[in-house]
């Protein structure tokens, strides 16, 4: 357990205060031209507006300086969790949050399918985001042309839209290493990657993995659209210190997407089940106000502000907002002790991916200062009293606003 942590777990206490975390992933972005409005600022937010004149903002920078985050280490550091102490693959959140079960020496593998184009270029990253079904007839389809690799069992799994995990089996106590590079080259106009180990207890992982590459595009080559896989965040079976172990909280989580799900069951949050589609944020208002009474803290996941990002859609970025700003009354209601609302990373629209950018974090309790800021936007952010945080300092925060820590020291 990291230094932070110990000092936090032997700081908090139990008190009937609640905490709310809303993370709108990749809100964070950049304007279209020089001086311009970023998505959040052009956005109208009357919600937010009101609640940031009562709050207290800043921004936030999840892994370090100029380091763009992924998914996994973006919460990961929301959640306390120093994301340079703890590296888990995104192949395990995946699984996990499918519920899958993982035994030690596998190894599991977030893939995406693609469109390659002639010598196998990679066109587009998401095959034009295909709905479930369709992604479910591609995984029956693999499941059939790749049930095994060298006697090494291959298991293949719908995750949402263009995304698909796989785990390779260890056997016989054998341990596969996750230690591979990604075969995603994470942009168009270039060839997939081949895997590479990074270490010697991997080699054979590596292997899988380019076998696996080799015999999907062969079995899926008559599809003009799904006609390629990408590979990037290997893992093992990880594990985390304890969530309520170390904050002494009752967490739930709410959300949709079966990664951010298994984040949060890997660090003992209990799960809640979410009716609906991504995108159906009225009814994870609704699931916040059943469970209630049970809990103390509460992580509530809002993923299209970050799919509309990566599509580089600036408008429906800006609707994404919106929508989550019609529906903040409905949080507001049960009027939490703490409310804070962040970012799990930038994605800009005019990048179309995930970027360094900090991300406004706005932070409304009894117990904190006023600020002299009038919106959540990125620019109102950097005038606020939170000032440039890293994202493992949150959590704290967010514990003592909710007068959650003791004392340190005499």
């Amino acid at each position: 357990m990291s230094d932070l942590l110990q000092t936090i777990r032997g700081l908090s206490k139990k008190t009937e205060s609640k905490i709310v975390m809303v993370v709108l992933d990749g809100v964070g972005g950049l304007p279209l031209e020089l001086n311009g409005e970023t998505e959040l600022a052009t956005a109208k937010t009357p919600n937010l507006d009101a609640l940031a004149a009562q709050s207290q903002l800043g921004q936030v920078e999840l892994v370090g300086a100029g380091i763009t985050p992924g998914s996994g280490p973006g919460h990961l550091s929301l959640f306390g969790y120093d994301p340079l102490d703890y590296v888990v693959g995104r192949g395990a959140l995946s699984a996990v949050g499918i519920g899958v079960k993982l035994n030690k020496g596998d190894v599991a593998v977030r893939g995406n399918f693609a469109t390659l184009g002639a010598g196998r270029i990679v066109e587009d990253r998401r095959a034009g985001r295909p709905s479930d079904g369709k992604n479910a007839e591609v995984v029956a389809q693999l499941k059939a042309a790749i049930p095994e690799i060298d006697g090494v069992p291959v298991e293949i799994y719908t995750e949402s839209e263009h995304r698909f995990v796989v785990v390779f089996r260890a056997q016989d106590g054998e341990v596969l290493g996750a230690n591979i590079g990604d075969v995603d080259p994470q942009d168009t106009g270039v060839q997939p990657l081949r895997a590479e180990s990074h270490d010697d207890a991997s080699v054979k992982s590596a292997g899988l993995v380019n076998a696996f590459v080799e015999r999907a595009e062969a079995a899926l080559k008559d599809d003009p659209q799904i006609n390629g896989v990408l590979f990037r965040g290997y893992s093992d079976v990880p594990h985390f210190p304890s969530f309520a172990d170390v904050y002494q909280l009752d967490a739930a989580c709410i959300a949709s997407y079966p990664m951010y799900k298994g984040l949060a069951s890997l660090v003992g949050m209990q799960v809640l089940e979410v009716p609906g589609e991504e995108d159906a944020l009225d009814g994870k208002v609704q699931v916040l106000r059943d469970n209630w009474d049970k809990h103390d803290f509460f992580f509530f996941h809002v993923k299209k502000t970050d799919s509309t990002g990566e599509d580089g859609d600036f408008g429906a970025k800006v609707k994404k907002i919106e929508l989550f700003d019609a529906l903040l009354p409905g949080i507001l209601a049960l009027k939490p002790d703490v409310l804070c609302i962040v970012g799990d990373h930038s994605t800009p629209s005019k990048l179309s991916s995930h970027s360094w950018h900090p991300v406004p974090v706005l932070v409304r309790s009894d117990h904190g200062r006023k600020d002299l800021t009038a919106r959540y936007t990125e620019e109102e952010a950097q005038k606020g009293s939170l000032g440039l945080r890293r994202g493992p300092d949150l959590m704290p925060i967010l514990m003592a606003n909710a007068l959650k820590l003791n004392k340190y020291g005499a």
